[in-house]
């Protein structure tokens, strides 16, 4: 089964991420289930979470779902399994060379697929995606030989790239298109209507390539679910108050510009998001991050989980004009308000598992894709 237009994560409800309220187990898989039995059809779920809870907890929540009724992706490439966490920077990638040479990739490849499908309780992936590669993930040979290994041997029926866990590594994106399009399937994005940039430099490469896209991200970090409004209120903890001051307030503001075109077409805002998205020729699916807000911040009372699985589930089939594109993208500009992670023409030193200097062979594919990497791929601003 191929991946749906609407997909559900396990990363939704922060039980394995910080940020929101995070569910307790139980909440945790009955919120999985109801998905389920909402109309989403499309599960993915990475083995590096809870270093294996995430999978079983799925397994837990579908138990007794006939297999062929749903589609399930698996994210490996983080080595929990042996390998030391580095602190905050979590466990280090498969390939890292401290750890692990290109001969014994196939053998961690496919130790990591089946240990994972036993924890989701099946037999196969639909699609499997390496999870944040490093630069050898990105590029070399020996690794996209491991990946079509366990296609081969029936593992997967699909495979995909997921770049992260932070936003960037576009020239190495592009780069892996261009190597390993014949084996690649799907490739999984960061894009919204408020983060248009870089994703969208991705998606030419993606069309020509015939390598569709699954975007995350697409709330904006809660935005638009409509309950995250100016001077909310994040835990000690959230991830989101990584981002810089002000950025729920000059969100709210965009959101209230475009909101007359949501309700225009009979959209929430979460809904108008996942079009907008949609309307990008290669972006097939959407896995929006859904977040249990605390109950109530500065007045404004949290929509529950379970609201916002059925806010997905229901995702109408509307057509967005290509002048409410255009504008939708206009007001959400962000060109140049972060730093990047990936190949980046500002980063000095020795490669690290998500950053490392521009090479000849990202220095090319700029070339080839009229991308110039001080222009396009730097910090120029603070977001508003």
């Amino acid at each position: 089964m191929n991946l749906t237009r609407t997909a559900y994560g396990t990363w939704n409800g922060g039980r394995y991420m910080h940020f929101g309220e995070p569910l307790d187990e139980a909440r945790f898989e009955r919120c999985l289930r109801h998905a389920y039995d909402a109309g989403i059809r499309t599960f993915m779920t990475a083995d590096t979470y809870g270093s294996g809870a995430a999978d079983e907890a799925l397994g837990r929540a579908l138990a007794g779902v006939p297999r062929d009724s749903y589609c399930l992706v698996g994210l490996i490439g983080h080595d929990f399994y042996g390998a030391p966490r580095d602190g905050q920077k979590g466990f280090p990638r498969f390939t890292d060379p401290r750890i692990r040479q290109p001969r014994d990739f196939a053998a961690y490849v496919r130790m990591a697929t089946e240990k994972s499908l036993e924890r989701c309780r099946t037999d196969h992936f639909d699609c499997l995606m390496l999870h944040n590669p490093d630069s050898i993930g990105y590029t070399q040979d020996s690794v996209w030989e491991a990946m079509a290994r366990v296609r081969d041997e029936k593992l997967t029926e699909l495979l995909g790239v997921a770049p992260g866990p932070a936003n960037g590594f576009t020239l190495d994106l592009l780069l892996c298109f261009e190597r390993f399009a014949p084996l690649l399937d799907w490739a999984m994005i960061i894009l919204n209507p408020f983060e248009p940039w870089p994703g969208q430099m991705a998606l030419p490469a993606a069309e020509k390539h015939e390598i569709s896209l699954i975007t995350r991200v697409v709330d904006y970090g809660g935005v638009f679910h409509d309950d995250v409004r100016p001077s909310h209120t994040f835990g000690p903890r959230d991830h989101r108050t990584f981002r810089p001051a002000g950025w729920v307030e000059a969100a709210h503001a965009k959101l209230t510009a475009i909101r007359p075109i949501a309700e225009k077409h009979g959209l929430t805002p979460l809904q108008l998001a996942c079009v907008w998205n949609l309307s990008q020729a290669p972006v097939k699916s959407v896995i929006p991050t859904l977040i249990q807000e605390a109950a109530q911040t500065n007045g404004v009372t949290a929509k529950s989980m379970e609201s916002k699985i059925d806010e997905l589930a229901a995702l109408p089939e509307v057509k967005l004009t290509a002048d409410e594109i255009a504008q939708i993208t206009a007001i959400g500009n962000n060109k140049g308000c972060m730093a990047l992670k990936g190949g980046s023409p500002v980063y000095t030193g020795e490669p690290a598992p998500d950053q490392w200097g521009l090479t000849n062979d990202l220095l090319d594919i700029a070339t080839r894709w009229n991308i110039e990497p001080t222009r396009d791929l730097t910090c120029t601003h603070r977001a508003a």
